[in-house]
């Protein structure tokens, strides 16, 4: 797999004046690393994509492509509800050193099944690089039918991946038995990470793995070396966790989490908040119980 097994949807750090914070991007692709991440995802809803501009997105991405130095791969979030729009972010992407794209199915606007097949092969076809479809239908408002992933993995050569959200187990198990040998799906839930894998998901594209990374590596490795009890045990140990950080607008939660552990600040642009006194108490509560 080009992308490896644990990738981490990246946050952007922002000052308290609300510009990315250049530093704290630094110390936090240093921590990914650190802690198993092989693949960076920048600006992707984690990373607050919807505001983002055109132009942060461009210097983000070029800026972690440089920062990585070739130890872990950088996949650019392109994808919107607007094709042009994401063919001339993805074209510029390719400009920018990063080893790949992803692309959410279009939000919003609804399209048809047909409609986003010919969106992703519009995207797809303007760039030599990896694609990853990402489908995610709590937040864009329509799924991708098991019938569109698979069209979209059999005849675009370079669609390579797919992160699968639905958080629907009979989906994931259906795609991951039809699709090319070549291409990998990945979970893109946290608290099914290990129930994905159990179907045949190739690893996660995780929010939890900025607190959790090196536990997540550790849970992986025994699911393949056959320790299937001690994965699942882990799972159930750190769900209240990757659920809390979902309590409310994502990413405020990991975002206070991660200025707990001093790696950046919890400043969020709107329409997200930061947290309240409450949802910071369920948060601290939950890194202490679980020494994270």
């Amino acid at each position: 797999m080009y992308f490896g097994r644990l990738l981490t949807a990246m946050i952007t750090p922002f000052t308290t004046d609300g510009a990315i914070d250049w530093p704290r991007v630094k110390d936090t692709m240093e921590h990914l690393i650190q802690t198993g991440t092989e693949t960076l995802v920048v600006a992707g809803t984690t990373g607050e994509s919807p505001t983002l501009s055109h132009e942060e997105k461009v210097e983000l991405f070029r800026f972690c492509a440089d920062e990585a130095k070739g130890r872990v791969k950088v996949i650019a979030g392109t994808g919107s509800n607007n094709t042009a729009a994401s063919i001339e972010l993805t074209k510029e992407a390719e400009s920018t050193g990063v080893d790949g794209v992803m692309v959410v199915a279009p939000y919003y606007n609804k399209p048809s099944q047909e409609g986003m097949i010919q969106h992703f092969k519009a995207v797809a076809g303007a760039t030599n690089l990896p694609v990853m479809v990402y489908n995610v239908p709590h937040r864009t408002g329509v799924n991708m039918a098991t019938e569109t992933m698979l069209r979209l993995a059999h005849e675009v050569e370079n669609i390579t991946s797919i992160k699968e959200a639905s958080g629907d187990l009979v989906q994931a198990a259906q795609l991951i038995s039809r699709k090319p040998e070549d291409v990998a799906v990945y979970s893109g839930v946290d608290e099914l990470f290990i129930p994905y894998l159990s179907v045949g998901a190739d690893g996660i594209v995780s929010v939890a793995s900025h607190l959790l990374g090196s536990e997540m590596k550790e849970m992986m490795n025994a699911f393949f070396a056959g320790d299937v009890k001690k994965a699942a045990e882990m799972q159930q140990t750190y769900n209240p966790l990757m659920q809390a950080m979902f309590m409310t607008s994502s990413p405020a939660p990991l975002k206070y989490a991660m200025a707990l552990k001093g790696i950046c600040e919890e400043h969020v642009r709107l329409p997200v908040i930061p947290l309240n006194d409450q949802q910071k108490d369920i948060v601290s509560t939950l890194l202490e119980e679980l020494k994270v």
